[in-house]
């Protein structure tokens, strides 16, 4: 590089000029001579003498003196690099030279020192820090500057990397030039952040961080001991609680009789999250006697430009930890939602009061509204469908204007459809498309979703928009997508089904309501089956449910018919269970083809919740490959929590039963998916 550079070096600017002055001198006596001797011949001959004995000692100056003023120029110019090269040397910031290939020409002392590297090393800078490839140094195309994060050796860097122009820093030059050449040079400098990132880290590990814990079931253990005992078991919890929260120094204040209020730093956060909240397991243990264990709910917000943010933040978590069933802990920040625990099935309250508060609230929504819109889940099974059935029962005893929203049907409620179709007893229009309901929207309709808390899979997601009041009715946890600034909102994991929900909010919205044969066979069609025959979550508050629709003529008889199964369905269900494979011995995987069936994704669930009945199988998983899509119905019986299995692969549902749906993947794969998420969390504990 440097011979091409000597081959082009030229005087330029002031000393250019300065050094020909006397020729540009000499040819302005020339122009005057003649000038003189166009005036006066003897003068101009004076002056034409005088003019030739000045060039001549001017020449002869000029061609002796050169030389010795560009060694004199060269002299200083080594003398001014050296002093420049010294300070360069010297600089306290790591400085290196690259060539144009990335590759090391020239280091001051700090970068030597840095990389533990003698002077004259002249290798590619990868090989002393691999990440910093040639593909990310500045190039020909544009990129003169460039800036990137280094670790290296456990200190943390800032590396800097600027182009430099050989034909530009001649052209600033005053004393050389290099014409015609276009090789460049990268100046590289490393500094280092390490204190500063120990100092905000310190920072942020030391800012605090917000957290609310609730007792999930504090009434119920409470009713499960002898009563002298009771301040006893409060007492020891709150020991429990206190305890734990000081070991982390962090500051536990009892707000009311089961909810505390908790001030942690982040640090200590960070340390919950690495035991992953054994709080959530030590509470369980306190037991003198009583029957129901004590379970507890964490929400904890962090990360917040301000405390009251964070605070808000603590409270969203704690809302989503007890919609998902309680016994967990969640963390929110601006940026995401963390869950841990939520291993324990829920337990069922016995107390309806939240029920009727919820009907009481629904109620004077729905008067204040002309209209009533009611919506379920795409694909809608038996429970969505009777759950709408029951709102709609709801909004004409209330006489207001009542819609269904429903588009396509599958062919598992075409028998519950047929019983409005064309029935005199009830509008046309009371089952309308998507479209229609747009149209309707507006200030004065209410709309109602059951069944389902995530927005995108509703059946009209452009609905929620268009209805500036919302209610949302549903059994399933809650996951990171919920449907926001509901008017009203009530989700219940513990309830078997949505139908079991509106049924009881039924006796309470109306003294002595009275439903018709065909809503109470929707409504306990969906009870059937949510509940797998009331076999999977039913408690007490099902049967009465149950009990509640019988009494108003739902008929167990007719609902049976009503879901006998097709001879291609059967055949299809078998086979997705003979040809189960045993994963890892307690995981049931299989696929349900969808050839010729109307409704594959039902088929799936079905043949996923006979797979629960060979020995041994924890959990059962049955893929379905329909209109583009992989359906996956995830079922257990008490051990395993298939809800975080499916969340982790973006579904959800309830922790013995649960979904997800994967696109622009095939069976094959999903399978490898699911089987990948089922061995990460086995290591890691969370199953």
């Amino acid at each position: 590089m440097a011979k091409h550079m000597k081959k082009y070096i030229r005087l330029k600017g002031r000393i250019k000029t300065y050094l020909n002055f006397i020729i540009y001198l000499g040819i302005l006596l020339c122009a005057v001579s003649a000038a003189v001797f166009l005036i006066d011949y003897r003068a101009g001959g004076i002056v034409t003498c005088f003019t030739v004995f000045y060039l001549a000692i001017t020449l002869t100056l000029y061609f002796y003196n050169k030389p010795l003023i560009m060694n004199e120029l060269i002299s200083f110019a080594t003398e001014y690099g050296q002093i420049q090269k010294k300070l360069l040397r010297e600089l306290e910031i790591p400085y290196a030279l690259l060539d144009d290939g990335g590759k090391v020409i020239w280091t001051n002392t700090a970068f030597e020192m840095v990389v533990h590297q003698p002077k004259g090393y002249n290798k590619s800078l990868t090989s002393l820090f691999p990440t910093l490839t040639r593909d990310r140094l500045p190039d020909d195309n544009g990129l003169d500057e460039a800036q990137y994060e280094l670790r290296y050796e456990g200190s943390e860097y800032v590396v800097r990397f600027k182009r430099i122009s050989l034909k530009e820093m001649a052209e600033h030059s005053d004393m050389i030039q290099a014409e015609g050449y276009n090789g460049y040079l990268i100046a590289m400098y490393l500094f280092d952040e390490t204190a500063l990132h120990i100092a905000l880290q310190e920072v942020d590990d030391q800012s605090l961080a917000v957290g609310m814990v609730y007792l999930d079931n504090y009434d119920e253990a409470l009713e499960s001991v002898e009563e002298v005992r009771r301040s006893l078991l409060i007492a020891l919890i709150d020991r429990k609680v206190n305890k734990y929260i000081s070991g982390l120094d962090g500051i536990a204040k009892k707000l009311e009789k089961d909810k505390y209020l908790i001030i942690l730093r982040k640090k200590a956060i960070a340390q919950l999250q690495e035991n992953r909240f054994e709080l959530l397991e030590e509470v369980k243990t306190v037991n003198i006697g009583n029957e129901m264990a004590v379970t507890i709910s964490i929400g904890v917000g962090l990360d917040g430009l301000t405390y009251a943010q964070n605070y808000e933040f603590a409270r969203n978590a704690i809302d989503l930890a007890l919609g998902r069933g309680g016994d967990q802990a969640v963390i929110k920040n601006p940026e995401s939602v963390t869950y841990y625990g939520g291993k324990s099935q829920k337990v069922e309250k016995n107390t309806r009061v939240k029920a009727r508060v919820k009907a009481h609230a629904l109620r004077e929504i729905i008067t204040t509204k002309d209209t009533v819109l009611v919506m379920g889940h795409r694909i809608p099974d038996a429970d969505s469908f009777g759950a709408t059935v029951g709102i709609y029962r709801i909004a004409q005893t209330l006489e207001r204007k009542a819609h269904i929203v429903l588009n396509d049907a599958p062919a598992s409620i075409q028998p519950l459809l047929d019983l409005f179709r064309h029935n005199p007893d009830y509008e046309e229009d009371m089952i309308i498309d998507s479209q229609r309901a747009i149209e309707i929207a507006g200030g004065n309709v209410v709309l109602v979703v059951v069944d389902v808390n995530k927005p995108s899979i509703t059946e009209c997601p452009d609905l929620l928009r268009f209805c500036k009041s919302v209610v949302v009715l549903d059994h399933h946890r809650a996951g990171n997508e919920t449907i926001e600034n509901a008017t009203l909102s009530y989700v219940e994991p513990y309830a078997s089904s949505a139908c079991e929900m509106v049924s009881e909010i039924l006796q309470y919205t109306y003294d002595n309501i009275k439903i018709r044969p065909e809503e109470a066979d929707c409504m306990y069609s969906g009870i059937i089956i949510d509940t797998n025959n009331f076999v999977s979550k039913a408690g007490v508050r099902t049967f009465e449910a149950a009990a509640f629709l019988r009494r108003n003529g739902a008929d167990v008889t007719r609902v049976r018919k009503l879901f006998r199964e097709d001879a291609n369905e059967y055949k299809a269900k078998a086979d997705a269970v003979s040809q189960a494979e045993i994963y890892r011995q307690n995981f049931a995987i299989s696929v349900c083809t969808s050839d010729d069936l109307p409704s594959p994704t039902i088929v799936g669930a079905q043949a996923a919740n006979e797979l629960l009945n060979i020995k041994g199988i924890k959990a059962s998983f049955v893929l379905t490959d329909y209109q583009g899509k992989i359906y996956i119905s995830a079922r257990s019986i008490d051990e395993v929590n298939v809800q975080l299995i499916m969340e982790r692969m973006g579904g959800g549902g309830h922790m013995s039963i649960a979904a997800c749906q994967m696109e622009g993947t095939g069976v094959i794969e999903a399978i490898g998916v699911l089987k990948s998420t089922i061995d990460n969390m086995l290591e890691t504990g969370e199953i």
